[in-house]
């Protein structure tokens, strides 16, 4: 797996002060994405045991809330999978991914579905630029869903987060 990079304080993907993660690669293709160099599974640099361990660091400091996962397609990208699982070994902050995949998309995937477990927001759907609308909150355009993952897996729909 690749990343483009790691932010220690970021204000624009969820509530509060979040480290990010940006990992590389994803199929998609939204016209006019933001990100459209981290689309390349090979831009970036590739992830080792010490930039979790930087991840972990920077979680542990009292001013962050969280962690974010964008990309790229964070649900292309399943070695996250064993990178949440060391955070969430030594931190318990809340976890917000960004995905392409609807919420939907996801549960059909049995990898990807054992990456959504392991976070407790989704930020879900394709990018699509005549839905764009800057003044969302945590989101690019209108069709994109902001989901409680625990509270949708546990009633088996999808309920929307409220901060």
């Amino acid at each position: 797996m690749n990343y483009a990079q790691i932010r220690k304080y970021d204000v624009a993907n969820g509530t509060g002060i979040r480290t990010v993660i940006f990992v590389t690669g994803c199929t998609h293709n939204c016209r006019n994405c933001f990100n459209k160099d981290y689309q390349d599974f090979k831009y970036g640099e590739i992830w080792t045991d010490d930039e979790t361990e930087k991840v972990i660091e920077y979680l542990k400091d009292d001013n962050v809330s969280g962690l974010t996962l964008l990309g790229g397609e964070p649900m292309q990208n399943l070695d996250l999978i064993e990178v949440l699982k060391s955070v969430k070994a030594s931190v318990n902050k809340p976890i917000w991914i960004y995905s392409g995949y609807t919420y939907e998309e996801i549960l059909e995937n049995e990898k990807r579905t054992e990456l959504l477990k392991l976070c407790d927001v989704l930020v879900d759907g394709r990018f699509v630029e005549e839905l764009k609308d800057l003044k969302l909150r945590f989101r690019g355009s209108s069709n994109q869903r902001i989901i409680d993952i625990k509270k949708s897996m546990e009633q088996e729909k999808v309920i929307l987060f409220m901060e």
